[in-house]
């Protein structure tokens, strides 16, 4: 199999940038002498990237993510962990509050080295070559999209592990936004994994919630102030999130709950049911904090597995 080739800070950095653009909702901006404002943030999380593809091409995904989970948070916490299956077909279906969430997913999962994941098709994915070898890519044109179950389908049918965030885009965290919020939220949540149920009737189906990757501050920063709808203020904190360092002081948690297989109830009822396992997550999340002693047990893990 032929060896991606790393791609350039360079490169890596134009993509960020443009990403960093749209989020504040200035793109127009991008090629003027105004965008050089924010390439400091662009090279420096460009050059985080870039060690993160290069040690995922050398370690593989979940150790890779665990080096990027270091540097961008302050260490994860996971609940559940029990009720993913160590094999066979399954589907872990997560929220996606941000974009440290993805990597502490990967962390979690590392018992699943057949872990894939159905992303959608962004140019900084694309520029990350060794990541995105274990990404099942989303289009943005419906007609790709059935190209995009069959394959997810099957992986499956060989056995494999997959993750797919249904809502398709940033969600509130519940950490930083209340739970009422993100359980809302689900409402926006895209009911085709059902789908798989038939496609592959093996698969078991696992909700995962993840949060505190959001920090309050980084939803008051002022550069939030130019965006006017809630969404578009949630996406702006979610990049500030990895773009900005003094934001990485946050503990991620990773909450699974039970398997569920589709049985004979249908594709209606697995629906209602990961959709209350998820809203008994998001409640049962801010009712608790994470201890310090179960940080340490989650840390010394992760030093084990690399």
């Amino acid at each position: 199999m032929t060896t991606p080739a790393s791609p350039s800070i360079e490169t890596l950095t134009e993509v960020n940038l443009a990403d960093l653009l749209d989020s504040i909702g200035l793109l127009r901006l991008r090629g003027t002498p105004l965008s050089r404002l924010f390439l400091p943030a662009a090279r420096r999380f460009a050059r985080t990237a870039h060690e993160f593809d290069t040690r995922v091409g050398a370690h593989g995904l979940s150790q890779g993510s665990a080096w990027l989970v270091n540097r961008m948070t302050a260490g994860i916490v996971t609940a559940g962990l029990e009720h993913v299956p160590a094999s066979g077909p399954v589907i872990i279906l997560a929220n996606h509050p941000g974009m440290t969430d993805t990597v502490a997913l990967f962390t979690s999962l590392a018992f699943r080295p057949d872990l894939r994941v159905i992303a959608s098709d962004r140019p900084f994915l694309r520029a990350l070559p060794h990541v995105a070898r274990h990404l099942i890519f989303l289009p943005d044109e419906e007609g790709g999209r059935m190209a995009v179950m069959r394959a997810a389908a099957r992986h499956l049918q060989e056995g494999g592990a997959l993750l797919t965030f249904p809502a398709g885009e940033i969600e509130p965290d519940p950490a930083a936004f209340g739970p009422q919020r993100a359980a809302a939220s689900l409402q926006n949540w895209s009911s085709s994994y059902t789908l798989f149920a038939r496609l592959a009737p093996r698969t078991q189906f696992v909700p995962a919630l993840v949060s505190h990757v959001i920090s309050s501050d980084a939803q008051r920063h002022p550069l939030t102030l130019l965006r006017r709808t809630p969404h578009d203020k949630e996406k702006l904190a979610a990049a500030l999130q990895v773009a900005l360092p003094r934001y990485h002081d946050l503990v991620a948690r990773v909450s699974f709950g039970t398997s569920t297989d589709a049985g004979s109830e249908g594709a209606q009822a697995l629906g209602a049911s990961i959709a209350a396992q998820m809203r008994h997550l998001i409640f049962a999340d801010g009712a608790t904090q994470p201890t310090a002693g179960s940080m340490d047990t989650l840390q010394r893990a992760d030093v084990t597995r690399a």
